[in-house]
């Protein structure tokens, strides 16, 4: 619409009084911010910036840019960050905050928001999601355990508010019995959070609640880092006394001794599979919401072996 001559001008005239555009002017006139935000429960927990880097490579290539906020599993702090992010008209939300029932999602849907959960989701599915077959990743992890020859294995359950904890149970228990173990005798001990703390917590539990346990098969990552913290207090050899399995296989559990056995997510994936569930909508106006399965996969370390022969 503007002559090369009449752009070179004009572009020349912005350089010399060191002009440059206001997006919040001009987002008034398209009414696109090209921002989204995101919404994180913990952002000092290393399973989330490989999904970031995920999320923010793929919006950029489409000229979108992310804007982080830490929410919390508070809700009224969730809220709070959410309604300071729709106040700076992001044009989308990706939330890695959602529970199975979860009022922000609601809140955000009253605003006519475009919503995608991403690791976690709602029970409801009135938003697109992008979440780990976490049915699979748990048959994988228990079969390893089974083919090592464990027979006395305890699952610290995450908590069954949020959609990983409740779905982690279910395939620790589907995965049992297919295995024909009954679903009445199986061992599983609560664990209040996913943090290394709440799994200290819960191993103890456990190893006063199941004293003959040669294996576990803990809510993610972090829950069985809490375990060989316990497990180094009492003394009780890893992997030659008590396997453990991890979840999510986050950044350097490699490292650490034993090196963690972990089902894997595929968190970058993740991220780029929930930024194009967001270009879909805001770029190119597809309707209906998607749930994306991404499938998972066991990396076997030094954390697992067959049980030990009882004197």
């Amino acid at each position: 619409m503007v002559g090369k001559e009449v752009a070179a001008k004009v572009l020349a005239a912005a350089a010399r009084h060191n002009f440059t555009p206001n997006n919040v002017a001009s987002s008034l006139r398209t009414r696109r911010s090209n921002i989204v935000g995101i919404v994180l429960p913990d952002i000092s927990n290393p399973v989330f910036p490989p999904i970031l880097l995920g999320i923010e490579t793929e919006l950029r290539k489409h000229g979108l840019v992310a804007l982080l906020a830490n929410g919390g599993e508070d809700p009224k702090q969730q809220r709070t960050v959410v309604d300071q992010l729709l106040a700076r008209q992001v044009d989308a939300l990706i939330l890695a905050t959602a529970t199975r029932k979860d009022r922000l999602i609601d809140h955000c849907l009253s605003k006519n928001t475009v919503v995608v959960t991403i690791n976690r989701g709602e029970d409801h599915g009135r938003v697109s999601s992008v979440m780990n077959d976490e049915l699979l990743g748990m048959r994988l992890a228990f079969d390893h355990l089974v083919s090592l020859g464990h027979t006395e294995i305890v699952h610290i359950v995450g908590p069954q508010n949020l959609s990983t904890g409740y779905l982690r149970r279910a395939g620790f228990i589907q995965a049992a019995v297919a295995n024909g173990w009954q679903k009445s005798k199986l061992n599983m001990v609560d664990c209040t959070a996913y943090t290394r703390e709440a799994g200290r917590v819960a191993c103890q539990t456990l190893l006063k609640t199941f004293p003959k346990t040669t294996a576990v098969l803990a809510g993610n990552d972090l829950v069985a880092l809490g375990c060989y913290d316990v497990l180094l207090e009492k003394k009780i050899k890893c992997p030659r006394d008590m396997s453990i399995v991890g979840y999510n296989d986050m950044p350097f559990v490699d490292l650490v001794s034993p090196a963690l056995t972990t089902v894997r997510i595929r968190h970058h994936e993740m991220g780029i599979q929930a930024a194009q569930l967001i270009l879909r909508r805001i770029q190119q106006g597809q309707d209906g919401e998607a749930e994306i399965r991404l499938k998972p996969e066991l990396v076997v370390r030094q954390s697992t072996r067959s049980p030990r022969k009882q004197d």
